[in-house]
């Protein structure tokens, strides 16, 4: 299972920390999803080598070397509406392994789940923001995976929480009946928000979610940047095509 976290500056701990806390907690990877914190220099905030300069992908293999556990380059594009969001996009997705897309209004949750080059429409409850069955069955067609965002449960209190939890089921009840594509995390900020997979599940059957479904949310992060590497990897054509050594031979 993996967490996505927010890392220096975005944050308050390197990728380094977070690698580092997270695999002790027994995650397999987590994804940062920090556009700066994974440097294009190649300071990724681990003690060794992080692999030549403008390539967040080598820093982040630098650090699953360093630290045992997978790091997954992204970028959350936090943006103030579809035409810069989609400018954005276009920038990063040839550069990073996994492509985020802040919501919370209608406009910037409507171009993310309409858009194959978004993996992950994040926080789309947040602010003014609205999620509808026609949301739900565009991010189906389209591959893009709804983020349910947890950090509520752990660190919210009061009448934000019980908001937080009411726009949380809201958002499953749609998403499971149109069958969309989900991811789940905590969100956390610094190493000290981590939380072990397990409690991570704990926290959100106690608040009325399946333990299953919530892993499944987990685990989806590995996949996207699995897929996602695949489809950069020089052999790849399209979905089940590849170039092999008989098609470069011949």
């Amino acid at each position: 299972m993996y967490e996505a976290v927010h890392a220096h500056p975005d944050g308050d701990a390197t990728p380094a920390r977070h690698a580092a806390t997270a695999a002790r907690h027994g995650y397999e990877g987590v994804v940062v999803r920090t556009r700066e914190a994974i440097d294009p220099a190649g300071d990724a905030g681990g003690s060794g080598s992080a692999g030549k300069p403008g390539d967040p992908s080598s820093a982040a293999t630098a650090l699953r070397e360093e630290y045992g556990i997978d790091v997954v380059d992204a970028v959350e594009i936090d943006a103030d509406g579809a035409t810069s969001a989609s400018g954005a996009v276009g920038n990063y997705r040839p550069d990073r392994t996994v492509v985020c897309v802040v919501g919370g209004d209608d406009g910037l949750n409507r171009f993310a789940v309409e858009e194959p080059r978004v993996d992950v429409l994040v926080r789309p409850m947040d602010g003014s923001g609205d999620f509808n069955h026609v949301l739900a069955k565009a991010a189906r067609d389209n591959g893009v995976h709804v983020e349910f965002d947890l950090g509520p449960v752990f660190r919210a209190t009061g009448g934000k929480r019980v908001r937080a939890l009411a726009d949380l089921r809201k958002l499953r009840e749609i998403v499971t009946y149109y069958d969309a594509p989900h991811v789940v995390s905590a969100n956390p900020r610094s190493h000290l928000e981590l939380r072990a997979p397990r409690e991570v599940v704990d926290a959100a059957e106690a608040v009325g979610f399946d333990a299953e479904w919530v892993e499944e949310g987990l685990r989806a992060w590995g996949e996207i940047a699995a897929r996602n590497r695949e489809r950069r990897s020089e052999s790849f054509i399209e979905p089940g095509v590849r170039l092999d050594r008989y098609e470069e031979d011949g």
